[in-house]
């Protein structure tokens, strides 16, 4: 039995015979100088697997830990109707290649006609497990609060040494970002903020950025060959990094991350077409329900900048008609097109969703290009930069081929001659530090 804690809860994994059984368990947790007490204890949440195509997925919408107050009817019915929607798509199923090795023409179909898929059970348990218990690791050691030196135990906090961005802390189900000029001004409409309930911390972690300096399972989990192999299909053989970072959306605490898309350098060139400024990989610890999920508009990547204001005007809420939930269980690995209209709601509800995000550029997207200023200065991305880059691919292929001996290795082919160079080593893990300053966003 595994045990993650959370925003003072106990998440536990039990695997039986046909099911993954997910529980939060009651306690008490330290934060700063006073008891955080759980907002209440959480029933147990069954995810049934009938097959790798034929699962059932809840929305779980009629459990809502904080109050919506009159809005409370209407998101329940957007909750589900948007889970329906999302059945209709077509976009969902395991990792598939074709006789010549590539990834199946239909599963890139379905990904650029709706803009995201979603792969089954990608992540196999044991991997999963792993992930787990770095997070849990890497959690105990964040600051005790914002600002502060030391995690709850008095020892130096995760990130003291660090000098690039890395943790990003919220009230409890609140809008970070939305209205705001923050990230260049691409969230301009703000998420409704739900009341949440009493005895709930004056704020928490909800994002780290530079994620694989602090993990060897995600690093490892960044080399895995199905999800260089979908990159490569997607953004071309010579692909490029962009950034990593880990979302965590605590139940009843969550904040929300408010409708935008991603991008900034592109949306005016001639040469603008839906794949230009890439994607995202979600891969999902817990998984995900209709309440805490990624949501996204389909097919929105395939028209350019889009008022996302607007949207928001004309819904008359936050709650955009046609907009879709990312639903996925434990392992299940999302792609999401960057240039989607794309958002999730403040996580009100029981069940915590831990996503690791991993994105990848098209080279031609990046080569040549002056960019920066979101995850990283702003700088001129020529080969040396794109390559000082790329090195962390190199060191989380060869982690994962060390831990893994005898799976697959990809050939990537802009390290097909020097991988060598960057063997998984102490070397390595120092070499990582701050990783992320030159991370490549467009």
């Amino acid at each position: 039995m595994k045990k993650a804690h959370f925003g003072g809860l106990f998440f536990v994994l039990r695997t039986v015979p046909g099911l993954v059984v997910f529980s939060a368990r009651r306690r008490r947790a330290r934060c700063g100088n006073r008891d955080l007490h759980p907002l209440r204890t959480i029933r147990t949440i069954l995810i049934r697997f009938t097959g790798a195509n034929n699962m059932a997925l809840a929305a779980h919408s009629d459990d809502l830990l904080a109050s919506y107050g009159d809005r409370e009817d209407a998101m329940r019915t957007y909750l589900e109707a948007g889970a329906a929607r999302a059945a209709t798509l077509g976009n969902r199923g395991p990792v598939r290649y074709g006789p010549d090795g590539r990834l199946a023409g239909d599963i890139l179909e379905a990904y650029w006609r709706t803009g995201f898929y979603v792969f089954t059970g990608v992540v196999q348990p044991a991997e999963l497990q792993e992930l787990e218990a770095d997070l849990n690791a890497m959690w105990a050691r964040l600051p005790v609060t914002e600002g502060a030196d030391t995690d709850a135990s008095g020892k130096p906090a995760l990130t003291t040494e660090n000098e690039a961005p890395t943790l990003f802390w919220s009230a409890p189900l609140a809008d970070p970002f939305g209205g705001t000029d923050l990230a260049n001004g691409r969230h301009p409409a703000r998420m409704f903020e739900p009341r949440p309930a009493s005895g709930a911390p004056a704020k928490s972690v909800y994002l780290i950025l530079g994620i694989l300096q602090f993990s060897e399972a995600c690093l490892r989990l960044y080399g895995h060959p199905d999800l260089l192999r979908i990159a490569a299909a997607v953004n071309g053989d010579d692909f490029t990094p962009f950034n990593e970072a880990l979302f965590v959306k605590q139940p009843g605490i969550g904040a929300s991350v408010a409708w935008h898309q991603d991008g900034v350098t592109h949306w005016d060139s001639p040469d603008l077409d839906p794949g230009t400024h890439g994607f995202n990989f979600q891969v999902q610890l817990y998984g995900s329900t209709a309440a805490n999920a990624l949501w996204v508009v389909p097919g929105s990547h395939r028209h350019g900048k889009l008022d996302i204001k607007a949207m928001v005007e004309r819904a008359g809420s936050d709650r955009l008609p046609d907009a879709v939930p990312v639903l996925c269980a434990p392992g299940d690995v999302s792609i999401c097109n960057r240039q989607t209209v794309h958002g999730s709601f403040a996580n009100a509800s029981p069940d915590a969703r831990v996503s690791l995000n991993l994105g990848f550029h098209r080279r031609r997207s990046v080569l040549g290009i002056e960019a920066g200023g979101v995850h990283n200065e702003v700088a001129v991305y020529d080969d040396a930069r794109i390559r000082e880059r790329t090195r962390v691919l190199g060191y989380a292929i060869n982690a994962r081929r060390a831990h893994y001996p005898h799976e697959a290795t990809v050939n990537y082919a802009p390290l097909a001659d020097t991988l060598n160079e960057y063997p998984w080593n102490d070397h390595a893990r120092s070499d990582l530090r701050d990783y992320n300053t030159l991370d490549l966003s467009i």
